[in-house]
């Protein structure tokens, strides 16, 4: 049988062992956690811990989410820190929306200047319409690893 001692009555213990004139040599302290338990770890990883102190899930907070994604080919979405698809092809006139689906914020900026979004958070929306062909290289100006491009055609 495993005796488990919270951290307070380790150190009382310990104290009390201190305060003893007996002549053993003295023992390191030994503290046995909960299988499954590590200590320093957030309350919504550790078993027995009550639900109403565990973190909210992602999905409790109202986003921009809740409006309907693009159709019809003129969506782009980020996720895995890609833009995906990496290349999009539409005519011109069409207004093409970035949707960030990472939980970390992203830009949009055209290599050319011509275009350049404001961060997104998780689920934020930027939109852009090309009104002249040609092939649109752009990155994410915060993770300038992630490219993508627009190809207009008339």
């Amino acid at each position: 049988m495993k005796v488990i001692l919270p951290v307070a009555a380790a150190g009382v213990l310990f104290t009390a062992a201190c305060a003893s004139h007996a002549s053993t040599s003295p023992t390191a302290p030994s503290i046995t956690f909960q299988s499954g338990m590590t200590p320093g770890m957030s309350g919504s990883a550790m078993p027995g811990v009550m639900p109403d102190m565990q973190s909210p899930p992602a999905s409790a907070s109202a986003t921009a989410a809740d409006s309907p994604a693009p159709q019809g080919g003129t969506a782009i979405s980020m996720s895995d820190f890609k833009f995906n698809p990496a290349t999009l092809t539409v005519p011109v006139g069409t207004t093409v929306t970035w949707t960030n689906q990472d939980e970390e914020p992203h830009t949009v900026a055209a290599k050319d200047g011509s275009f350049h979004s404001p961060g997104m958070d998780t689920h934020g929306t930027y939109s852009f319409t090309f009104t002249a062909p040609g092939s649109y290289d752009y990155v994410c100006s915060i993770h300038p690893f992630m490219t993508g491009t627009v190809v207009v055609t008339k």
